[in-house]
């Protein structure tokens, strides 16, 4: 299926235009066809000459319906531009147009109505040179042969509807494949109840594919899809661009405006960077928002407007970051991907004067917060050169989970992670593994006793969320061991080595009268030292304040088991030939080996 919306002044035939192509009636409510005026979404549907489903969306024309009509082309790939030739090119024409030029729909069809009246021929002029000015043009073979494609028609005579439905066929045909795979997001532009089934809701489904049983998302709550139908059809799948009705089962409150979604490939979110592209008076002043013009003067955009895409409408307040890109925080969360169009209108605007100022491309949906002076202006440079991809999104956050990547670009781009499901500017990677090598080499020369930085201290120093992220930063000639980052071979240092050595000795007579604490200071061994000796394997500790040499457990339990069994902690004293104050704290150390068990408060025994 291919949907093309219509779009033009009021009162210029769009509604009779589509009822004359499809013999389906666009308005739906009893009002729009007693005055003659659309005021709400009119849908109806057409086979072409080459057999493809062409589904119109017919919108408003009259000022005070802009809204509407913005819910109806947002969503839409291509339009039918309509000028009626006895009055030309109109103040909603222009409206129109700037607004597709803001959405960035530029695959169009010129429509000529009321030939049957005046010569189609100077408003087709006109409304080319319009159209061509906003970059508008048709798709395909029409858009490489001079822009937009023009037919003069009749609606109410029939001339031209036969040329109309050719060209109308060349449009589409020329129309970008839309990807099945897409993440869903379907714009609710209808909202009713049918008896007997619940709530169904309506939208144009640009790309992606929903399902009957799927799951999606509607303002962060699940639904159920019960029952899909495009064009009347009840249909298993729907796979766009379509005209798509569902059937939802779940607690969310569907209105206009709102979205389903595939869940977690979007971010919702109610603050957003955005590069403008002007429109309408600011792009005929030769000039962005917030630069000045020669006379000094500058324009700006208001504080306040209201900010559309697809279906919805949120009112936003703006904040110029500088050179054309602003900050725009939302009244409602919206699902937005990079790349994402918003159209700024300013509603309170003079009806004579044309409302839509900008289209807004979305640079960043998490943007950080500007405390400091100058930090818009550093924000703006830092977002001069985005693009809306993984890898620009990469370069704005440095590190990203996959989950947030996906739901921020809609893909992974084909790259790949840097750890688990982690994803890192190649710049940024660099730039850690740089600054890691600089912090490990730090903590060794000032803590020349431990075996290395622990893991967790380099991820608070290089402030990683993970620390998964510091093990994957290392690399030769360092390594990991033990929770830490080893910066140098093992062992101990000289001082230390010496130092065991001189209690090697000293014990060597006598291996279980432990030094104090003392006599360990006079040898060389303090706190930090003895602690670097027993993490090395080159002493034993048994308790605090004592330690002996290793494998002293091992020689302590041969002694031991050739006492009677079970025995008193006298009796292992003297079998050991050392004080009181070693005894007891071995005895525990190889009751926890599982080398001895105690048989009463008294006695112990050797398993």
């Amino acid at each position: 299926m291919h949907v093309v919306a219509t779009a033009g002044h009021v009162d210029h035939g769009k509604s009779t235009l589509v009822r004359a192509l499809t013999g389906m009636e666009p308005d739906r409510l009893e009002e729009e066809r007693r005055r003659g005026l659309t005021i709400e979404l009119g849908y109806a549907w057409t086979t072409s000459p080459s057999g493809r489903r062409l589904a119109f969306v017919d919108v408003p024309g009259h000022e005070r319906f802009l809204a509407t009509m913005l819910a109806g082309v947002g969503p839409v790939p291509a339009v039918m531009f309509v000028v009626a030739a006895d009055e030309g090119w109109m103040p909603q024409s222009e409206e129109h147009l700037v607004a597709l030029e803001a959405l960035g729909v530029r695959h169009c069809l010129l429509a000529v109505t009321r030939a049957d009246l005046a010569d189609p021929a100077p408003a087709i002029g006109q409304a080319r040179n319009r159209l061509a000015a906003a970059g508008l043009a048709g798709a395909g073979e029409a858009a490489g042969a001079g822009g937009v494609e023009a037919v003069g028609v009749s609606g109410r005579t029939g001339q031209g509807l036969g040329e109309l439905r050719e060209a109308l066929d060349r449009l589409v045909a020329g129309l970008p494949a839309p990807d099945p795979e897409a993440p869903v997001r379907l714009w609710i532009d209808r909202v009713f109840t049918v008896t007997g089934s619940g709530t169904v809701v309506t939208g144009t489904l640009p790309e992606g594919t929903i399902s009957v049983g799927d799951e999606l998302a509607l303002g962060g709550e699940p639904v159920r899809v019960r029952a899909l139908e495009s064009l009347k059809e009840p249909l298993p799948t729907v796979t766009g661009v379509a005209r798509v009705a569902v059937n939802l089962r779940g607690r969310a409150l569907p209105e206009r405006g709102r979205a389903l979604v595939t869940p977690g490939r979007w971010t919702s979110t109610d603050l957003v960077d955005v590069r403008l592209s002007p429109v309408g008076a600011l792009r005929d002043s030769g000039r962005g928002p917030g630069e000045r013009g020669d006379g000094g003067e500058e324009r700006r955009l208001p504080g306040r407007l209201t900010a559309h895409i697809g279906s919805a409408a949120v009112a936003c307040e703006v904040r110029p970051l500088g050179g054309g890109i602003v900050r725009l925080r939302l009244a409602a969360p919206l699902p937005l991907h990079l790349g994402d169009v918003l159209l700024l209108r300013d509603p309170g605007r003079d009806r004579s004067e044309v409302r839509v100022l900008a289209g807004a491309s979305v640079l960043d949906v998490r943007p950080p917060a500007l405390g400091r002076r100058g930090a818009a202006r550093a924000r703006a440079g830092t977002l001069a050169p985005a693009a809306p991809d993984a890898a620009s999104a990469l370069r704005l956050h440095r590190l990203l989970r996959a989950a947030d990547l996906i739901a921020m670009v809609g893909e992974l781009g084909g790259r790949r992670p840097v750890c688990d499901d982690w994803y890192a500017s190649p710049e940024h990677w660099e730039e850690l593994a740089g600054r890691l090598t600089e912090v490990a080499l730090r903590y060794a020369a000032e803590h020349p006793l431990d075996p290395g930085m622990p893991l967790e201290a380099a991820r608070h120093e290089l402030a990683l969320p993970d620390r998964r992220l510091v093990a994957a930063l290392v690399r030769p000639p360092f390594t990991v061991a033990g929770g830490r980052i080893l910066t140098r071979p093992s062992g101990l240092p000289t001082p230390v080595a010496r130092a065991v050595e001189r209690l090697r000795a000293e014990l060597s007579a006598h291996p279980f009268q432990a030094p104090e604490a003392w006599r360990l200071t006079q040898l060389g061994l303090g706190v930090r030292e003895v602690a670097a000796a027993v993490r090395a394997g080159s002493l034993l500790r048994v308790a605090e304040g004592v330690v002996l040499l290793p494998g002293a457990d091992a020689r302590a339990a041969e002694l031991l088991r050739r006492l009677p069994q079970p025995f008193t902690v006298s009796e292992a004293r003297r079998a050991l030939d050392t004080s009181r104050r070693v005894a007891v704290p071995l005895l525990e150390h190889l009751d926890r080996s599982g080398i001895t068990e105690r048989v009463d408060e008294v006695h112990r025994r050797c398993r």
